[in-house]
C-alpha cells in the first residue's frame, strides 16, 4: 500500500509518574526533513526520536512535538550545607561572647537561616525516560501511519482511474493512426488528379508518398512504450511502499512519449487526444507530489 506524505498522529500515556504526549504532523517535501521539539531537560532524547521517524518515513517535512507533565511529586533530596551552617554558628557564638548575650540558638532558628539546607531534585533516570518516550512515540507513529494509509488508498484509486483513462486514449491514438494515413492518401490522390487532370496517375508515386508519410506519422513505438510505462505504474501501485520518486521519473517518460506522438502528423483529432493524455498526466503528477 502507498502512503500519503501528509498525516497527523497523537498519543498520550502515563508512564513512570509522567504524562507523556507525542504528536506528529507532516506535509509534502522532496526529502525527509524532521524537526523535534521537546522540553529542554529532555534534549538528549532528540536523536533517538529522529531515528524512530527515519525508520517509518522516507520523505516529507515532519514535525514532532513532545510534552511531559509530572503526575507524582518529584523526589527531592535535602542535605545539610555544613560549611554555611558552621559559618552561622561561629558568627552567632562570636556575637554572644563579644556582646555578652545569652546563647539561645535553637535548631528551628538556625534552620530558617538562608542556604542552611541544599535542596536538589533526584537524578533523572534518562534510560527509563527514553524507553517510556519511545513507547509513546510508537503509538503516535501507528496512528500517524493509519491516517497516511487512508489518504494513500484514495490517491491510489485516483491514479489507477487516470491511468485507465490514459490507456483508453492510447487505444484511440492507435485506432486513429491508420485512418489518418488513409485520409492523407485520399487527399494526395485528389490533389494529383487536380494537377494532372486527365493524365494517367502514377500509382507507384502515390504509394511512395503514402509510405513516406506513414513512416513520418507512425506512433507504434510510442504507444507500445506508453502501454509499458502504464503497466509499470500499475505494478508500482500494487507493490506499494515509498514509490513517490520512482513515479516522478516514470511520469517524465510518459510525458516524453506523449510529446513525441503530438509532434507527429498534422491530425487535429489526434492532437486533441494527445492534449487529453497530457492533461491526465499533469493531474497524476500533482497527485504524485503527495505520495511518499
Amino acid at each position: 500500500m502507498i502512503k500519503s506524505m501528509t498525516g497527523y498522529g497523537r498519543a498520550v500515556q502515563t508512564l513512570s509518574g509522567r504524562e507523556i504526549t507525542v504528536e506528529l504532523k507532516s506535509v509534502n517535501n522532496r526529502y525527509l526533513d524532521c524537526s523535534v521539539r521537546l522540553p529542554r531537560q529532555y534534549g538528549y532524547a532528540e536523536e533517538a526520536l529522529k531515528q524512530k521517524v527515519k525508520e517509518h518515513i522516507s520523505r516529507g517535512k515532519v514535525d514532532v512535538y513532545v510534552s511531559v507533565t509530572a503526575q507524582e511529586a518529584e523526589a527531592m533530596q535535602i542535605s545539610l550545607n555544613r560549611p554555611v551552617l558552621e559559618g552561622y554558628l561561629n558568627a552567632l557564638k562570636t556575637i554572644a561572647d563579644d556582646y555578652d548575650l545569652r546563647d539561645d540558638v535553637s535548631v528551628m532558628a538556625v534552620s530558617r537561616l538562608p542556604e542552611v539546607f541544599q535542596v536538589t531534585k533526584a537524578e533523572e533516570d534518562e534510560e527509563q525516560f527514553l524507553k517510556d518516550l519511545l513507547t509513546v512515540a510508537d503509538e503516535a507513529m501507528a496512528n500517524y501511519d493509519a491516517m497516511r494509509q487512508v489518504e494513500g488508498q484514495a490517491l491510489e484509486n485516483d491514479l489507477r482511474a487516470r491511468a485507465a483513462t490514459i490507456l483508453a486514449l492510447t487505444e484511440k491514438v492507435e485506432q486513429r493512426s491508420p485512418v489518418t494515413l488513409a485520409e492523407y492518401r485520399a487527399r494526395l490522390e485528389k490533389r494529383m488528379r487536380e494537377v494532372l487532370e486527365n493524365t494517367q496517375i502514377d500509382e507507384s508515386r502515390i504509394l511512395t508518398e503514402a509510405a513516406i508519410y506513414a513512416d513520418k506519422i507512425a506512433v507504434d513505438e510510442e504507444t507500445v512504450r506508453l502501454r509499458s510505462h502504464l503497466s509499470q505504474l500499475d505494478q508500482m501501485l500494487t507493490n506499494g511502499g515509498a514509490i513517490g520518486r520512482k513515479l516522478d521519473f516514470l511520469l517524465q517518460e510518459l510525458n516524453r512519449e506523449a510529446n513525441t506522438i503530438g509532434s507527429k502528423g498534422n491530425d487535429i483529432e489526434q492532437a486533441r487526444t494527445v492534449v487529453e493524455i497530457k492533461s491526465e498526466l499533469e493531474k497524476i503528477r500533482e497527485q504524485t507530489q503527495n505520495i511518499e
